[in-house]
């Protein structure tokens, strides 16, 4: 499993659309903590979501553990079937997501240009600067 970490950023929450039940988190490029790249995480097929509007230390999306899942099916009543679409959003914290496979974009936010978003589905991708992303899981 492969988890996404990138501590030390601040994170916020910049978009929920409920008729396609997308979650977007998105770090932009800042000099308090001297970043020079903007990062968009995506997560579709939101079920249930428990989420801060900003996480100041970053993020580290994972798989829920055991324990932790049977914490949260108790408490919110997800079934055992959901436990594989659990995310964790912190190392430590309370925030999750019930969804598919979370998905990130990371590109240097000087060469992003004119464009808002790098998960635009009127831009093409991969774009015509130099990018990473990959996918939690």
């Amino acid at each position: 499993m492969t988890d996404f970490i990138r501590e030390g950023r601040l994170f916020r929450v910049t978009g929920f659309l409920p008729s396609h039940r997308q979650l977007f988190l998105t770090s932009e490029a800042t000099l308090v903590d001297r970043t020079t790249t903007m990062i968009e995480v995506y997560i579709g097929h939101v079920e249930l979501m428990f989420l801060k509007p900003y996480y100041r230390n970053g993020l580290h999306i994972r798989r829920a553990t055991a324990a932790e899942f049977g914490v949260l099916s108790e408490r919110h009543g997800i079934t055992a079937a959901d436990a594989v679409y659990t995310w964790m959003l912190e190392r430590d914290g309370d925030s999750f997501v019930v969804g598919s496979n979370p998905n990130w974009r990371e590109a240097e936010y000087a060469l992003i240009g004119e464009r808002q978003s790098l998960y635009n589905p009127r831009e093409p991708w991969p774009p015509d600067f130099p990018a990473e992303w990959g996918q939690v899981g």
